[in-house]
C-alpha cells in the first residue's frame, strides 16, 4: 500500500483530484517496477519558482529555480516505509511542458516518477547514472501509457 500525502502551496495551476489520482498510479507503477512491496508513504508539494528557489538555495547551495527537488528519508515507522519529500514547482510544469511541447499531465507524471526514483537511490551525476536512470523513467512512463 502507498499513501501519498499532498500539500499545495501554491495558486499557480490547479491540482485536481485526477491529477492526484495520476500521481498515485504514478507512485505505485514506480514501486512496482523496482518490485518493492509493502506499505509506503510519500509527501508531494506543489510550490511556486519563488519556493523552490529558496529550498534548492538552502538545501543543496544552488541558487536557482528548478523543476523538482527529492528529499530521501528511508525510515520505518509502524511498518511503513517513509520514502520523503518531493517538491514539484507547478510553475515549471507549465514552461517545461510548453516547451517540449507536453501536457501539464505529461511533465507532472514525469517530474513525479523522476523525483521518486531519486528517493529510491537513482541519481544522475555520473553519465552511467544518467543513462540508467532515463532508461527506468522511460520504462515507467510507457508502462503508464503517458507519451505526450
Amino acid at each position: 500500500m502507498i499513501n501519498v500525502l499532498f500539500d499545495n502551496r501554491q495558486e499557480v495551476m490547479e491540482i485536481t483530484e485526477d491529477m492526484e489520482k495520476s500521481i498515485e498510479k504514478a507512485v505505485e507503477e514506480v514501486l512496482e517496477a523496482e518490485n518493492l512491496k509493502g506499505d509506503f508513504e510519500v509527501s508531494i508539494s506543489f510550490v511556486t519558482n519563488e519556493e523552490i528557489k529558496e529550498l534548492n538555495r538552502d538545501y543543496r547551495n544552488v541558487d536557482r529555480e528548478t523543476d523538482v527537488l527529492s528529499f530521501p528519508m528511508d525510515e520505518e515507522f509502524d511498518d511503513v516505509i517513509l520514502l520523503g519529500d518531493i517538491v514539484i514547482s507547478t510553475e515549471k510544469i507549465i514552461e517545461q511542458a510548453k516547451e517540449f511541447n507536453h501536457s501539464l499531465e505529461r511533465e507532472m507524471i514525469y517530474l513525479t516518477v523522476h523525483s521518486m526514483l531519486h528517493l529510491l537511490g537513482y541519481d544522475h551525476l555520473q553519465e552511467s547514472e544518467k543513462v540508467e536512470m532515463r532508461e527506468r523513467e522511460k520504462e515507467i512512463m510507457k508502462n503508464l501509457k503517458i507519451f505526450k
